[in-house]
């Protein structure tokens, strides 16, 4: 007991002094294997930092984060911000619904929420700028609508969480994830059109609608990325992995040849940002199979978990619980950090009560999506605040509406189940 005391006593005030998460993980871990169990236990640090990366589902991360890189730097978000403007048209909150939809299908590119968020950003804001929508205002829409990469397939998060849970089907969550990341866009949406109305944001009535058909032929492209990925998915022709190699290969595609927006230097730019990105990724989950080996071999997550199962029988009052724990993860680490540290704790809790595997990753993204949008940290909105050069503090005053509404949408999945299983179970995936 003094062992996981420790463990988790030293990540936390590792984390709480600043230091990188995967240093935290991986120092708390050797510190707890040199406190609980013996100093020859210290060898084992070497083959479970490589096992924490030695997984072939793992190789898809580093491809997905190449996909979205060349997909932002091929020019493919301004065509969609045209195509969807074709969609929405001249009204009122049109251009904040425009930032909404674009965030939706850059997600089914990127698997990044500050990625999408980024992208978004720096195209949207100065048309929303030029229309009259305030700059924190703007920043919180696209901030919100960004978090929904966690959900829209393929989401680099429930990767980790498909590695991490033994047995769950990666099709079958990222079918699962598509329902109830279109709902949350439907829930940034209402408040973001009456917002828009009662303050008169937005005065586009005298704006052109793009025309639709030439717009969608050159949005065409881009559109087709989530086409290729789910369809190749589906279709079985590809496994994630290999579903990934053809997304980087299609957008390198769109980038040279279709738009003609990337060349030898851009690519190269591309190649290094997203080697960085990947590098920095695959090290938090090597260090942290230092942490999950200590904390499952001296009991400190069974303990955990058992204290959280103690809190009362009521299966609610226990799912009440871990969405208030995730949640307050949420707003200071980035959803891959939440699973690699919260899933050890929570897969005994998920037995327990029976939960589907696959329906409660879900739950766990879209709380997890909350957390990327709340402050302090609120990862997505620093992206988004710093594009718009405004203070964090000043989109305080509209967060709140979306978080509402976010909350609304986890709460309608968390009742009713049906709405991120039926898709899975109609494609005839295996429901775990």
């Amino acid at each position: 007991m003094e062992a996981n005391l420790v463990l988790l006593l030293v990540f936390v005030g590792l984390m709480l002094i600043g230091t990188p998460i995967a240093v935290a993980l991986g120092l708390a871990g050797a510190i707890g294997i040199l406190v609980g169990l013996d100093l020859t236990s210290l060898a084992t640090i070497g083959t479970n930092t490589w096992n924490g990366v030695a997984k072939y589902p793992l190789i898809a991360i580093p491809l997905f984060i190449l996909t979205g890189m060349v997909f932002e730097r091929s020019g493919v978000a301004e065509r969609l911000v045209v195509f969807a403007q074709a969609i929405v048209g001249p009204r009122r909150g049109g251009l904040a619904l425009v930032a909404i939809l674009v965030c939706l299908i850059m997600g089914g590119m990127s698997g990044s929420g500050p990625a999408d968020a980024a992208a978004v950003a720096t195209v949207m804001l100065p048309s929303m700028l030029k229309a009259g929508y305030p700059k924190p205002f703007s920043a919180s829409v696209i901030a919100a609508s960004a978090s929904t990469a966690i959900l829209i397939p393929p989401s680099i998060a429930l990767i980790v969480y498909a590695v991490l849970v033994p047995g769950v089907d990666l099709r079958a969550l990222f079918a699962a994830g598509l329902v109830p990341g279109l709902l949350v866009g439907l829930a940034i949406a209402i408040p973001t059109v009456i917002l828009s109305r009662v303050h008169d944001f937005g005065a586009e009535e005298g704006h052109k609608r793009p025309p639709f058909w030439p717009s969608f032929r050159r949005a065409l492209p881009g559109l087709m990325a989530p086409v290729i990925i789910l369809g190749g998915l589906r279709s079985g022709l590809f496994t994630p992995t290999e579903t990934a190699v053809v997304a980087v290969f299609y957008g390198l595609l769109v980038g040279t040849v279709f738009y003609r927006t990337m060349g030898v230097k851009e690519i190269y730019l591309t190649l290094v940002e997203s080697a960085k990105i990947s590098g920095v990724l695959l090290l938090i989950i090597s260090l942290a199979g230092i942490f999950a080996w200590a904390g499952s071999t001296m009991g400190a997550f069974r303990a955990a978990a058992d204290t959280i199962l103690a809190i009362g029988e009521r299966e609610w009052i226990v799912l009440l619980v871990v969405m208030l724990l995730l949640l307050l993860a949420g707003m200071v680490l980035d959803g891959v950090s939440i699973y690699l540290i919260t899933l050890p704790l929570l897969v005994p809790v998920m037995q327990a009560f029976g939960w589907s595997q696959v329906w409660f990753g879900i739950v766990m993204a879209m709380n997890i999506a909350i957390g990327q949008f709340t402050p302090p940290v609120a990862v997505n909105l620093m992206v988004t605040a710093k594009i718009a050069n405004v203070p964090l503090e000043s989109t305080f005053r509209w967060v709140g509406w979306f978080i509402l509404s976010m909350l609304g949408a986890l709460l309608a999945v968390i009742v009713f189940p049906e709405l991120a299983l039926w898709l899975p179970r109609a494609l005839g995936y295996r429901i775990t």
